[in-house]
């Protein structure tokens, strides 16, 4: 529960973006005016928020590192496990309920915060222990505690509704409070959108740097080692916010590799395409970018041929969006623009059209175009009430069918993937059979797949991108070559290895 903060910010040195306590404020102060125009909130309420709680390891009494709750997150900035937030929906009067350690902690955790710490350095109006959390609430006689409680909309889970001893004795009412932080939560401030940039501006450098350092031979997780190294040394972002995805050749048609299951273990070798799904957050605000490019620096024809269909679907989109865009239409250009490059390529013949009625796109792209981004990658909001998801390949997969608006942070990332169980499924649809060159395809058939992932913010005419990385084929090959002047013997190419006896 110590901390080295001085300042009400968060900062991670001079070399790093310090973020005052005004976001949190300003969010603060949003969701109050929010809630207040609704309509149905009594006078006297108060939004009551529980934060993350620290856990272990399964039985043990390892601590996995803390990462905050991200509603909890967005509405106070605490780092610290284990604490309740409260708002008063008629003033904006914010208080904070930390937990009380024993002083025995103190040796092992530091100096334990006062009550006084936790209120400068979070730049709340009140701060009391949480053991007096019912006692405190008590005396502010609210009229309702709006508690959190909804659906996230791409994990199916529930958000966690904040319990403390004593809530019994209070009127609390569950239902108002999320569907109006959650749509606090898609339009960014000015101050998200500063921290936005400065993940994005980190995590691309990161990219860079570990384009720069790929090589046949490398392992796939070592690629993912340089990009947090880069992340943490660099910029000061200690969390990824999402598994890396490293995935080589084959292994870059398993749209979320990664996993416990294929940690990003593969040999990368000669031949391979890599498909690099990586980002990591600061002050728990997310970026999401993929690179794909080519193992040895020189794109193929067939490499160069698949990787500029997807890019050329990725600038149609960003080409197309502004307020007032449906993100289901930029989700069907980018299918017709990745179909046209395949027809020209000779994967695919006859009439685009009639592919796009029997759902051939969702064949090579069974993914959505993008999703919200924020302080959790897959944002929330993406489903409010009087939206449905479309049922139909592919557009199931949308993380949102939202009309586009100015402050809205999406991804962009369409994709061509060569998967074998759905190819093996269009080769059999009587339907989507016709359109398939056989031949062709069986040249792609371990090619593993390309994802062009780029990261922006809507604006009043159109939208900002945040992403910078290299996009076009030679801008790719040119910055490999520099990173081939810098490579150095890696550790499986020594000569003094070890080995278990």
């Amino acid at each position: 529960m110590a901390s080295c903060k001085t300042q009400p910010s968060f900062c991670r040195g001079e070399h790093t973006l310090d973020v005052p306590m005004e976001l949190f404020q300003l969010n603060r102060d949003r969701l109050c005016e929010r809630l207040r125009a609704t309509g149905n909130v009594p006078a006297g309420a108060i939004v009551l928020l529980q934060g993350g709680v620290a856990e272990t390891r399964n039985d043990s009494d390892h601590e996995p590192l803390f990462r905050q709750e991200s509603y909890f997150h967005w509405a106070f900035g605490v780092e610290e496990p284990d604490c309740y937030g409260a708002i008063e929906v008629d003033t904006g009067n914010s208080i904070l309920f930390p937990p009380k350690l024993p002083e025995s902690y103190a040796v092992w955790m530091g100096r334990l915060l006062t009550v006084d710490d936790f209120k400068n350095l979070y730049s709340v109006n009140e701060v009391h222990f949480s053991d007096k959390i019912a006692e405190v609430l008590k005396s502010k006689s609210p009229s309702v505690l709006l508690t959190l409680h909804g659906l996230n909309t791409d994990s199916s889970k529930y958000s966690k509704e904040a319990v403390f001893e004593g809530i019994g004795g209070f009127i609390v009412n569950n239902e108002i409070l999320h569907p109006e932080i959650s749509e606090c939560r898609v339009f960014k401030t000015d101050f998200e959108l500063e921290v936005l940039r400065y993940s994005n501006k980190i995590s691309s450098a990161a990219h860079i740097e570990v384009m720069k350092h790929v090589r046949p031979g490398l392992y796939e997780y070592q690629a993912e080692s340089i990009f947090h190294h880069y992340c943490r040394y660099n910029g000061g972002l200690r969390n990824l916010s999402y598994t890396c995805i490293c995935g080589s050749g084959h292994n870059g048609s398993v749209l979320h590799y990664g996993h416990a299951g294929a940690p990003n273990s593969k040999k990368i070798e000669t031949g391979d395409m890599c498909l690099f799904d990586m980002g990591a957050e600061y002050n728990c605000y997310a970026s999401d970018i993929t690179c794909s490019f080519p193992a040895t620096g020189h794109f193929t024809a067939d490499q160069r041929g698949i990787y500029e269909a997807v890019l050329a679907a990725n600038r149609a989109v960003m080409t197309a969006v502004r307020p007032g865009v449906s993100w289901v239409d930029m989700h069907r250009l980018a299918e017709r623009v990745l179909l046209e490059h395949l027809v020209a390529l000779g994967v695919l013949q006859g009439d685009i059209d009639e592919m796009i009625k029997v759902r051939l796109p969702a064949i090579f792209m069974p993914h959505g175009l993008g999703h919200f981004l924020g302080i959790d990658t897959h944002d929330c909001g993406g489903y409010p009430q009087g939206t449905t998801r479309i049922e139909e390949p592919g557009l199931r997969s949308l993380r949102t069918v939202r009309t586009l608006e100015a402050r809205m942070v999406l991804t962009i990332e369409p994709g061509c993937y060569f998967i074998d169980h759905l190819l093996n499924a269009a080769l059999k649809n009587a339907e989507q059979r016709v359109f398939i060159q056989e031949e062709v395809l069986r040249r792609f058939r371990s090619f593993g797949g390309v994802r062009i992932e780029d990261d922006i913010a809507i604006t009043e005419t159109g939208m900002e991108l945040l992403t910078c990385v290299p996009r076009t084929v030679e801008e790719i090959e040119r910055v490999m070559a520099e990173g081939r002047l810098l490579h150095q013997p890696l550790p499986q190419e020594r000569t003094d290895k070890q080995t278990l006896s």
